[in-house]
């Protein structure tokens, strides 16, 4: 098998994730209808679709780490930041979910989904179970959901002040650089189950022997992965809170207001 054939026959059916799309699309179109924000959602569940579906699916379950890290990005990242961003300024959550939410929380659910399910326990076994890996998945787009909450709710009256989110979102870039620079310097000890993959597909030999993909070198680009284009995003989404105080209105100026 060669790359091509590979990336053209390697596509992962799973109908679990397909009708989750479907679902997902039928229920915010009912909710919302048809505006140029429902763009955001289709990218979104087709951002899905593709994490799950494509051969890149194929190569997280036990073969390659950096395939996973790049699931992680879109997973706890993308995706989520995708779906908030679809949502009107009417959509709303209950009063009890919106206490739930404060800032402390929300921060503390992103960093749990970069470290937690990288502890080698958890993070070997999602690579070599189906039924881990989903629980993953979805717990991944829960707590990336609640981490953008806080600068990509619905509502300006929902999100907190701009230069807070900018802290908000660089203490995240610190700890995920963290994460990644342990993973691009240490052996090969976070996630074993890469090392030796169960060969069910008949790629390993193009994975090692055509792409020269070996364990230490697939952990070093998923550490790097890790470290730089996932705070590439905290760095975009830092220059949106910047923007976005810059283009808040100024607050009424009381120097010319008459004294009583």
């Amino acid at each position: 098998m060669n790359t091509i054939q590979f990336l053209a026959n390697e596509w992962v059916w799973s109908p679990l994730a397909l009708a989750c799309a479907v679902v997902a699309l039928v229920v915010y179109m009912r909710r919302f209808g048809w505006s140029r924000r429902a763009l955001w959602m289709v990218a979104a569940t087709a951002s899905f679709l593709l994490t799950l579906m494509s051969p890149l699916a194929a190569l997280a379950q036990g073969y390659l780490f950096s395939a996973h890290m790049l699931q992680h990005i879109f997973l706890l990242l993308l995706i989520p930041a995708l779906a908030l961003m679809a949502l009107p300024p009417s959509a709303r959550v209950s009063q009890r979910v919106a206490r739930l939410l404060n800032p402390a929380v929300c921060w503390g659910c992103g960093l749990a989904g970069m470290w937690v399910w990288h502890l080698p326990v958890l993070c070997n076994a999602a690579a070599e179970s189906r039924s881990v890996s989903a629980v993953q998945t979805l717990t991944l787009l829960a707590l990336g959901t609640a981490f953008w909450w806080q600068v990509l709710a619905p509502s300006e009256t929902q999100r907190i002040a701009p230069l807070h989110g900018v802290l908000y979102l660089f203490a995240a870039c610190i700890a995920c650089s963290a994460l990644g620079m342990i993973l691009t310097f240490s052996p090969v000890t976070v996630c074993q189950a890469y090392l030796h993959p169960v060969d069910s597909l008949g790629i390993a030999s193009l994975i090692d022997g055509t792409w020269g993909m070996t364990p230490p070198r697939d952990q070093q680009i998923g550490g790097l992965i890790m470290w730089v284009p996932m705070c590439m995003v905290y760095l975009g989404a830092i220059f949106g809170q910047l923007a976005r105080w810059y283009g808040a209105p100024p607050e009424p100026s009381t120097a010319n207001l008459p004294t009583l």
